[in-house]
């Protein structure tokens, strides 16, 4: 009788396969959480820095528009600071994925505090893009004017900050389901 490769004590090529797609899924994640960092960094610094004035009358008068006149948009800087926080933080729990591929404990871990971050995100992504629609649109039935016509440059970087944080959701997305694939397997 002839011995298969498992009984003979050598590695299964199935094994061998695993721990490959498993370390290109570990490298994936890397590379996506650096892109979330981006995105998000990107999106709370854009919004922190978001200040227009502009003069009215007199030289004495002006209307000033910054993002900490609206506590959504302060919500919005702290979820994303947060969360580019805890994308740095989780930076060296990737790299250890990429060294061991067969890591489980570790990902399920990341599996839980990445669902809490996407849930942080995206409630202040959308807290955020419901007062950038009406900055743009107003609401006829509340009184509210659309205030974009007179402060341009603030809605476009409160608008551009919003899609680096809708960016770094999508990121997370994609996060959990590699993620789930790499323990199913």
């Amino acid at each position: 009788m002839k011995s298969g490769p498992l009984e003979a004590g050598e590695p299964s090529k199935d094994s061998s396969l695993k721990h490959g797609a498993n370390r290109g899924i570990s490298i994936l994640d890397f590379i996506l959480r650096i892109v979330a960092i981006v995105g998000t960094l990107g999106s709370a610094i854009a919004m922190g820095t978001t200040n227009e004035t502009l003069p009215f009358v007199t030289q004495f008068i002006r209307f000033n528009a910054q993002y900490d006149d609206l506590p959504t948009f302060k919500f919005f800087v702290v979820a994303n600071s947060i969360v580019s926080g805890y994308l740095v933080l989780s930076l060296p729990l990737s790299i250890i994925h990429i060294v061991r591929s067969g890591a489980k404990g570790s990902r399920i871990i990341l599996i839980l505090f990445d669902t809490a971050m996407l849930a942080l995100l995206t409630a202040g992504a959308s807290a955020s893009a419901a007062i950038v629609y009406l900055a743009h649109n107003g609401n006829t039935g509340a009184n509210w004017f659309a205030i974009c016509q007179q402060f341009n440059s603030f809605c476009e970087r409160i608008s551009g900050s919003l899609i680096g944080s809708f960016v770094g959701v999508v990121v997370f997305i994609l996060l959990l389901l590699l993620s789930a694939v790499a323990l199913s397997r």
